[in-house]
């Protein structure tokens, strides 16, 4: 069950549901819009050309109120919210319709796993032939929190639990974890 602004109230002021900052204006009917942190993550191209997905990538780290992202120019970024979700919520975050009307497209593999902590990481794409800028404090996605059935046998655990500022690919890990492809 996708959850109201009224059952997002009310979660967040039981303590159940944890959002840090919270802006009770940013609550939507079924969602609740999150904002832009100042950390940036822009990925440096690989010494060797081609980058493996089974290496980690390396980043330039940039604080900052403001930022442009070029052209078909990738950037990764943050909310300023830090979430906990309880082990029975879930959520899916989406690009706000105006920003993605304005071509700037906002992905972050787009689940929220119950039991996840942290701030989110957001993956900004701009689609446009010309530069877009965006600030700290914007409102950039929404999160929808629905309820699971049940409550799940294990919670996130993974290696972006905990992340407080923009978390690079990690993917590499995989193939730390599973040995191999």
């Amino acid at each position: 069950m996708i959850l109201s602004d009224n059952d997002i109230k009310a979660y967040i002021e039981s303590g159940i549901l944890e959002v840090t900052p919270y802006h009770a204006q940013h609550v939507e009917p079924a969602s609740m819009d999150l904002t832009l942190a100042e950390h940036f993550l822009k990925p440096l191209p690989p010494e060797k050309g081609t980058q493996k997905l089974s290496e980690p990538i390396k980043y330039e780290t940039l604080y900052q109120e403001r930022i442009t992202i070029p052209a078909h120019g990738f950037i990764l970024a943050t909310t300023e919210e830090y979430l906990k979700l309880p082990n029975h919520l879930t959520g899916f975050v989406e690009g706000r319709s105006s920003i993605g009307r304005a071509g700037l497209f906002i992905q972050n593999a787009g689940w929220v796993d119950p039991g996840f902590e942290g701030a989110i990481t957001l993956e900004l794409y701009n689609a446009n032939d010309f530069p877009l800028e965006i600030e700290k404090g914007q409102r950039i996605c929404q999160i929808v929190l629905a309820e699971t059935k049940t409550t799940p046998d294990a919670v996130y655990t993974g290696k972006y639990q905990g992340q407080a500022t923009t978390t690079g690919s990690r993917v590499f890990r995989d193939w730390m974890k599973d040995g191999g492809y």
